[in-house]
Formats: structure tokens, C-alpha cells, sequence
């Protein structure tokens, strides 16, 4: 279950009307809310538990780090989605959260659709995307990003059909619902958890990305975690944390 957020200041009344958030003209004591600083929107909770404010950026900070040193197309979430040899495949990041996989892609040169459904996390994000739109540096990057707030385990279909976005790629990144210690350690973690909550539904979420993509499902998990219930996948990719599970329809061409 998701922790309740308000959102707070009279800049942000339209927001919370639009996301249909409950608004507060100044911040409770207690709780998690969506206040504006000067780094942009972000998302505020008792600094004890959740540390500082937590900010979406992709013009600063560690989106904008891994753009510059992550090692380009070699990195792993860059081999698994089949960027490399020529191919750049279309996108669809289902599991958004803070767009650093997203922006790390569409870096790469990939058309990439980021799916949130949080509100809070969608607000964090669009407020992100606009911020690196009017960036010099990573406009461009920016312009291969598109944004949707959706349940992709329930409205996939709906949002690629709208959008007239045909996904090559199925990119996931299910919250996974083990709760160990060493995953809650950052703090950053900590309010991201408490914000979206465990991924329960991500079987359907499976299956909802592999109706949609036309090539292949790409499936971040734990590296000792096992793969989410349903088809076994084709082949994994493994790193030193983490691992993706390819569910391959067909291969990428250039």
C-alpha cells in the first residue's frame, strides 16, 4: 500500500487539481508532500526517515553523470534493451519511476515513452522533462522522451494506441516486494517505497508488455531475485546487483 501525499503552496493548486491530489496551503508536520524548492518539484517526507527532498533531474545529478560516464552503449541496461550494431529500437519504459533508465536510452539516441503511475512520481517527472527541454545541452536528449500517467498493468493497450507509439522494446522495472535490509538502506529508496508501494500486479504487468512489444520484453530484477511468475525467459543478462530477463519475440535489426 502506497503512503498518502499531499501537495503544498498555492503554486501548486492547479497540480494537485489536475492529479487529483489533496492540496495544502502550507506543509503538515507529519507525511509525505510535493513542495517547490528551488532545484525544482519535489518530494518532501520527515528528513529522519527519508533524508533530504528528493528531486526528479535529468540536467543534473546522477541522470545526467550516467549520460557522461556510464559507458554508452555497453551499459547493461542498454544491452538488454538491443541498442548496439546499429539498432536503435523504439521504447516503452513502463516502470518509470525517476526516468534515469529512460534518459540513459533516449541518450543513446532511442525514441523512449516513460509510463508512471503514481501521480506524485508522474508530477516529479514531467517537472523534469520540462526543466531539460529548455536546457541547451540535452534538449535534444530530451526530445526523444515522451511521458504518460498511467497504470501500464492495466492501461498499456490504451496509452501505445493513443500515443501512435509502436514499441519495439518493453522496457520493466517492477519495485521488487522482498523487504531486506540492504534495499532499504538509501534513503532515497526508502521514500521511493513508500510512495509507490510493492509491485504486486507485475505478472500482469508481464503480460501486458508482452502483448504490446514486438520484439522483445526486458525485465530488470535483484540479481539473486527470482523472475516474475509466468513465461520463462530466453536469456538473462547478468551484472554485479542486478540481472535482466529478455522475453524475445523476435531479434532487433538495424
Amino acid at each position: 500500500m502506497s503512503a498518502a501525499i499531499v501537495v503544498v503552496g498555492e503554486a501548486l493548486r492547479e497540480l494537485a487539481e489536475r492529479l487529483n491530489l489533496p492540496w495544502e496551503p502550507i506543509r503538515p508536520a507529519e507525511g509525505l508532500a510535493l513542495i517547490a524548492t528551488a532545484q525544482g518539484l519535489a518530494l518532501a517526507g520527515p528528513p529522519a526517515e527519508y533524508g533530504k527532498p528528493l528531486v526528479a533531474d535529468f540536467v543534473l545529478g546522477k541522470a545526467d553523470h550516467r549520460r557522461r560516464f556510464g559507458g554508452g552503449r555497453g551499459q547493461l541496461v542498454a544491452k538488454a534493451c538491443g541498442l548496439g550494431n546499429g539498432v536503435t529500437p523504439r521504447i516503452v519504459d513502463a516502470t518509470a519511476g525517476l526516468g534515469r533508465d529512460a534518459f540513459v536510452l533516449a541518450g543513446l539516441g532511442a525514441e523512449v515513452l516513460m509510463i508512471e503511475r503514481s501521480p506524485a512520481i508522474f508530477a516529479l517527472l514531467e517537472d523534469a522533462l520540462s526543466r531539460a527541454r529548455s536546457d541547451d545541452e540535452i534538449q535534444s536528449v530530451a526530445a526523444r522522451l515522451r511521458l504518460a500517467h498511467a497504470d501500464s498493468a492495466r492501461e498499456l493497450h490504451r496509452v501505445v494506441s493513443e500515443t501512435g507509439f509502436d514499441p519495439q522494446v518493453v522496457h520493466l522495472d517492477p519495485m521488487f516486494p522482498h523487504r531486506s535490509k540492504s534495499a532499504l538502506v538509501k534513503k532515497e529508496m526508502r521514500l521511493f517505497r513508500a510512495l509507490a508501494g510493492d509491485d504486486d500486479d507485475a505478472p500482469q504487468l508481464l503480460e501486458a508488455a508482452l502483448s504490446v512489444a514486438t520484439h522483445r520484453v526486458v525485465v530488470k530484477r535483484p540479481r539473486q531475485a527470482p523472475p516474475i511468475a509466468g513465461p520463462k525467459p530466453a536469456h538473462v543478462i547478468e551484472g554485479k546487483t542486478s540481472r535482466y530477463d529478455l522475453y524475445v519475440h523476435r531479434t532487433l535489426k538495424a
